[in-house]
Formats: structure tokens, C-alpha cells, sequence
């Protein structure tokens, strides 16, 4: 594993699997993802985490946490496979917070945002 760290962020290459993940944030807003090469590469351990979290959102949403003041806190877990990928995450939320796998399909096909986990959900679902 070839590990990048900077300030309030970690990415990972998992030559095992071949794939990239980042993840950023902490208590109020947490999220991790799938990271292309180009956006590993891009990723320097000197960077600000606002720097990093860019190149991240371009990625693919695998779990997402918040506990803000905007409303009740909430997890949505967009892939399934997060904690098996992702061993090393330090995934925050609370399973009982975790949105239903319906709210969670409804969200990826009504936000732009999430298009990169429709085929992902559409192959959980068969």
C-alpha cells in the first residue's frame, strides 16, 4: 500500500486490489472515495485538505457522514464494500444514522453529484 497524507486528509493505493481511495473531513463531515490514478498522483502531502477534497469530489462517493448544525446527522453509505475496501478508514457516522438502501438509490439517480454510483447500484440491485 502506498499511503499520502496531509492535513485533515489520507489517500491510499491498495496494489492489491489496483485501486485508489481518499478520504477528508472529520466529526461534522466525513467522506471517503474512489480515486482514479490521475487523482492519486495529483493528491501531494504538502496540499490543504480544500485543495485535496477538489480532486477527491471528482471521484466516486463511497460513504459520506455529516453532523452539522443544518439538521439531524445523517450517514448515507453509497457502497456497501467501504469497510472491506477500506479497512484502514476512519469512518465516522453512527449505524443507526444510516440512510434506508432505498433514500440512498432515490439520492444517486436524483443527484448529478452521485452519477458515478449509478451502475455501482443498479449491479447491487440484481
Amino acid at each position: 500500500m502506498k499511503v499520502k497524507k496531509g492535513n485533515g486528509w489520507t489517500a491510499v493505493y491498495d496494489d492489491k486490489l489496483d485501486r485508489y481511495f481518499g478520504e477528508y473531513g472529520g466529526v461534522m463531515s466525513y467522506n471517503l472515495y474512489e480515486l482514479d490514478k490521475a487523482q492519486f498522483d495529483l493528491l501531494n502531502t504538502e496540499m490543504s485538505e480544500g485543495d485535496a477534497c477538489k480532486i477527491m469530489y471528482e471521484g466516486r462517493h463511497m460513504y459520506m457522514s455529516v453532523n452539522d448544525r443544518c439538521g439531524p446527522p445523517y450517514t448515507i453509505v453509497f457502497d456497501d464494500e467501504c469497510k472491506t475496501l477500506c479497512p484502514w478508514a476512519k469512518l465516522v457516522g453512527k449505524e443507526q444514522r444510516v440512510w434506508p438502501k432505498e433514500l440512498t438509490d432515490a439520492a444517486v439517480e436524483l443527484f448529478a453529484s452521485e452519477k458515478k454510483n449509478r451502475e455501482y447500484r443498479k449491479k447491487k440491485k440484481e
